[in-house]
């Protein structure tokens, strides 16, 4: 699994808040998550570990990226720095292409609890990707050709992509998620106006008995008129006869 942090320089002293204060922290950052417009995946329904897709920044090369960042939450955290990664491969100065891992000083060596997950995964991470800091490398080429020659790194960037990182490549590797394109759960309330739906429909259909119902009524009270009138008609006609005899 590509995980990252190898430089979680902060210490376990520094969890004077408690393990309280720790576990509602990573509920407040996680439910942040879950509920902004990212495609997050948990692990086994655990608020410590997850999968989170990131599309590349706009106006750079990785614009047309998909990667599977996975990210893990310490004890401590946010304490302690969390542990970031790319699953999938991409091609950046500050990025280990074999493992994954991130160098990124603001989730490693100068990290603060100020700092939240949203923060790092719209500001930070794509930060990094539009500025990378050739003066310590993961990936040396990388590194070498930003530096050097602009134009086959981004060539370099956009293979890579086409190779590993495009939407296609990402569904097959790692499935849909809760962007699958069947129409399925698509809306969370998609329940609660279905119910709404069949609550006007029973209305709707008792209505239809009501009507009906005083139809029949009404079609009764007919009917018994005429039959009424019918029974007035033979008594005439009988009338009539017994006088004629």
């Amino acid at each position: 699994m590509n995980n990252i942090n190898s430089r979680n320089s902060n210490s376990s002293n520094n969890s004077s808040g408690g393990g309280t204060n720790s576990k509602r922290r990573i509920e407040t950052d996680v439910m942040k998550l879950l509920m902004s417009d990212h495609d997050v995946e948990l692990v086994n329904d655990n608020m410590q570990e997850f999968y989170i897709k990131f599309c590349g920044p706009k106006d750079t090369p990785y614009e047309n990226g998909v990667w599977r960042l996975h990210v893990e939450l310490p004890d401590n955290y946010p304490y302690k720095s969390p542990s970031i990664g790319f699953v999938n491969k991409i091609f950046h100065p500050n990025i280990d292409i074999a493992s994954g891992s991130i160098c990124l000083d603001v989730i490693n060596s100068t990290w603060s609890p100020l700092y939240d997950l949203l923060n790092i995964v719209e500001w930070m991470i794509p930060g990094l990707l539009k500025e990378p800091n050739g003066s310590d490398p993961l990936n040396n080429e990388a590194a070498t050709l930003e530096l050097k020659d602009k134009k086959l790194y981004e060539e370099r960037i956009k293979e890579y992509i086409a190779k590993y990182a495009t939407e296609d490549r990402y569904i097959q590797t790692f499935g849909a998620g809760t962007d699958d394109s069947s129409g399925e759960d698509d809306d969370p309330l998609d329940g609660f106006q279905k119910e709404d739906e069949d609550e006007e429909e029973e209305e709707d259909i008792d209505k239809g008995f009501a009507g009906e119902s005083g139809d029949d009524f009404g079609k009764g009270n007919k009917n018994k008129d005429e039959t009424d009138g019918s029974s007035e008609e033979l008594s005439d006609i009988e009338v009539s006869e017994e006088e004629e005899a």
